[in-house]
């Protein structure tokens, strides 16, 4: 990958932690009762989001097992069942469902732990580290603020 997209990548995927981070503070901002159709619509989004994120995460695993001759089925049956979770996280209650993303993101990570040096991938496991502390710490607090 190219300097310029690289650094694109990693601007991405920090712009990516921006509504993680709002709706979790959204949360605990209507999370006092006066506010309860803000607070609805800001799990949902919120629930939503991580959902879309843990699928974009699973199908790095077709991709890759697309381009790499090392491709395996796990790597295929994990994409499916990470896209699976996500939806799963965005129809439970937010409380049970943001919870359930943020087991589900750090699972991606450990995965992507497995995955990424055997694809030659390594490098990008720190920022893969970084999202994921801060994506699934966003969705524990928001389902404690549910």
């Amino acid at each position: 990958m190219s300097p310029d997209n690289r650094q694109l990548a990693h601007r991405l995927g920090y712009a990516g932690l921006i509504p993680f981070v709002l709706g979790c503070t959204l949360i605990w901002l209507f999370g006092d009762g006066q506010h309860v159709e803000q607070h609805y619509w800001v799990t949902l989004a919120l629930s939503a989001y991580a959902g879309l994120i843990i699928s974009f995460l699973g199908g790095i695993h077709w991709g890759m097992s697309f381009v790499s001759s090392t491709g395996s089925k796990g790597a295929l049956l994990w994409g499916i069942s990470a896209s699976l979770l996500g939806w799963l996280g965005a129809l439970l209650a937010p409380y049970g469902g943001l919870g359930l993303h943020g087991g589900v993101l750090i699972a991606c990570y450990v995965l992507d732990r497995r995955l990424y040096p055997q694809l030659g991938a390594a490098d990008w496991l720190t920022l893969r580290f970084r999202l994921t502390a801060v994506s699934s710490l966003s969705c524990f607090l928001a389902a404690a603020g549910s």
